[in-house]
């Protein structure tokens, strides 16, 4: 018996990827067999609800094409297969394992099936224009550039220490438990952002992601002391102020990062060391603040991150925590917010209850054109995390999130670990998975604060390095740059890779090509609700096309050093429309593509 079902067709499923929910999905399955065939069934089961899977006849309609609707009632996923009864046995047909969309295998037991994922929406996303036509930049603020004229460091912290030169290698002071004994601080402020609109404005820019810029202990500052105060490290509340104001005037967004899993030990809410002037939840019981908390031992034992004791969790049940983050006029989120925030960078979104998201979100959308995105470093249309689901992609949630794994398909088709054709079925996966709007308007990236720089993990290989920046401004989704990757800096994982940005010796030329990408992009708003379609040439290339109306944009690369001449049996062009497939073809076929060589061809029919 010979079944054959593609996900991503339309031939045999339609609509293509994620659906609202109560949208009809039609599906299709072949079936060659010499036997007599009993009953073909599509077996769909929305997630959790294990006992209750829908099975669902499937109609003859020819001799080998089975089909039926579906209407999804719920949102959130369901998972779907089908069964073959003849006269001889039964047959399954599922997804190949790991959970890829696309064609699947058969399988003779049951309970072997990998089942395909159905994505179902409670609403469909709108986001902002500037968010949707921008290019992003992070800061590690204290890596940046220091603005004060004389470069002095704003209010040193005690028990930390200053490089000597901002060329220093940045590097951890360790005590005999790992732990951090003394903070390192280069002095990149507020006024050094601002100071460098003018660079950031040339280079294509046009939003800025700060990592969290509110008072705490560490140079990193994901252990919150005072969510309602800037560190003194990076300026005063009329240096933010006058950035928010400064940035706007020239038409650019701000982005903060959002940490509220949880706070720093010697913070203003738990106060073990008793720097702040409040009764904190490590200092008494009858502290407000210590129903914030879960205590195991009081009050040296509590839950933490990952059992890091600097960084007590924050229960997020708690309502007057939530009041204080986002459910109060005056909290956390509108305070900035109102001061201009144009969006928020949601820490470690997977440790946030869904209801705690959405209620970020809801005081989010009272002020107009801001956007809410989620750090998650796997697939997040079917995160599970401590053993639940999450649903902060199906609406009125995130909006979008880091885009890890874009990030992991870039650096592994590039050097080689990864085939051309996985390459084309893991973004075709996550394409079929993520919400239509996720997928083109995510967060994207190659590099960020938490991973080692962009070019280490191409080995330092430039050919390599333009083709990954090419690969991010032309992909789907809003991109990214991590400060300094413009710069050629390197870096292994933290702190390594929070090296002080090199302004003496940057690197010019290649500063130039990123600007050269940055403005391309800028002057292709189109491509962002352009219909996409990825392909690869046999084992050395990899490609995507993007059209609309009448404009194409062709990108073709050769992943591999050796130079390559297309030929037609290379080009699979499966999810490309035929007379798409056919141009792109007679424009590629006999073509030489040399060894990590990028080719954009516009307007190519």
């Amino acid at each position: 018996m010979q079944l054959e079902y593609d996900s991503f067709q339309p031939q045999y499923k339609t609509p293509f990827g994620a659906v609202p929910q109560q949208t009809p999905v039609q599906f299709a399955l072949n079936v060659k067999t010499s036997a007599t065939i009993g009953q073909v069934t599509l077996c769909i089961v929305h997630d959790g609800q294990w006992d209750a899977e829908h099975l669902l006849p499937m109609t003859a309609i020819t001799a080998t094409r089975y089909q039926v609707n579906f209407t999804p009632t719920q949102a959130g996923l369901y998972f779907y297969y089908f069964q073959v009864s003849t006269s001889r046995d039964t047959v399954f047909y599922g997804c190949v394992d790991g959970g890829y969309g696309g064609r699947g295998v058969q399988y003779a037991r049951r309970e072997q099936v990998q089942m395909y994922q159905l994505t179902t929406l409670a609403a469909v996303e709108t986001l902002p224009k500037w968010y949707r036509e921008g290019v992003a930049y992070q800061i590690f603020v204290d890596r940046f550039y220091n603005g004060n004229p004389d470069g002095h460091v704003n209010a040193p912290k005690p028990n930390s220490f200053i490089y000597g030169r901002a060329s220093d290698r940045p590097l951890y002071v360790r005590g005999a438990g790992q732990e951090i004994l003394r903070w390192d601080f280069f002095g990149g402020n507020l006024r050094g952002i601002e100071a460098k609109i003018p660079y950031l404005k040339k280079l294509g820019v046009t939003i800025l992601y700060l990592t969290p810029i509110f008072q705490a202990t560490s140079n990193h500052r994901y252990d919150t002391g005072d969510y309602l105060k800037i560190d003194p490290v990076l300026g005063d509340l009329s240096d933010f102020d006058h950035l928010v104001h400064a940035l706007h005037q020239v038409g650019m967004r701000l982005i903060l990062d959002g940490v509220f899993n949880h706070v720093g030990v010697d913070s203003r809410y738990f106060n073990r060391s008793g720097h702040y002037d409040t009764v904190g939840a490590a200092q008494a019981r009858t502290s407000p603040y210590y129903p914030w908390f879960t205590f195991i031992n009081y009050p040296t034992e509590y839950d933490s991150w990952w059992g890091i004791s600097d960084l007590p969790t924050v229960d997020k049940e708690n309502k007057a925590y939530r009041d204080f983050i986002f459910g109060a006029a005056d909290s956390v989120i509108d305070y900035w917010t109102s001061r201009g925030v144009d969006g928020w960078r949601l820490d470690v979104a997977d440790e946030l209850p869904d209801d705690f998201i959405a209620g970020i979100r809801q005081a989010l959308d009272h002020y107009p054109d801001k956007v809410l995105i989620g750090e998650v470093w796997e697939d997040a249309s079917h995160k599970l995390a401590y053993g639940q689901r999450r649903h902060y992609l199906e609406g009125g949630g995130l909006q979008a999130v880091m885009n890890y794994p874009l990030r992991r398909l870039i650096i592994h088709v590039l050097t080689g670990t990864m085939a051309p054709v996985e390459w084309w079925r893991d973004l075709m996966t996550l394409k079929e998975n993520y919400p239509k709007t996720t997928f083109q308007f995510n967060f994207n990236n190659i590099g960020s604060h938490d991973t080692p720089r962009i070019l280490t993990m191409l080995q330092e290989d430039m050919a390599r390095l333009r083709l990954a920046v090419g690969m991010l401004l032309t992909l789907p989704g809003v991109p990214c740059l991590y400060y300094g990757d413009e710069a050629k800096m390197t870096g292994g994982k933290d702190p390594d890779n929070r090296a002080f940005y090199p302004w003496a010796n940057a690197d010019l030329a290649e500063i130039r090509v990123v600007e050269q990408w940055t403005h391309w992009r800028q002057n292709h708003p189109w491509l962002n609700t352009a219909n996409f379609a990825p392909f690869y040439l046999a084992d050395y290339g990899i490609g995507y096309v993007y059209w609309q109306d009448q404009q194409q944009v062709l990108v073709v690369i050769n992943v591999t050093t050796m130079t390559h001449e297309i030929t037609a049996a290379a080009c699979q062009l499966d999810v490309v429309p035929a007379q798409l497939a056919t141009a792109i073809k007679r424009r590629l076929v006999g073509q030489a593509l040399s060894g990590n060589q990028l080719q954009l061809i516009e307007n190519f029919t």
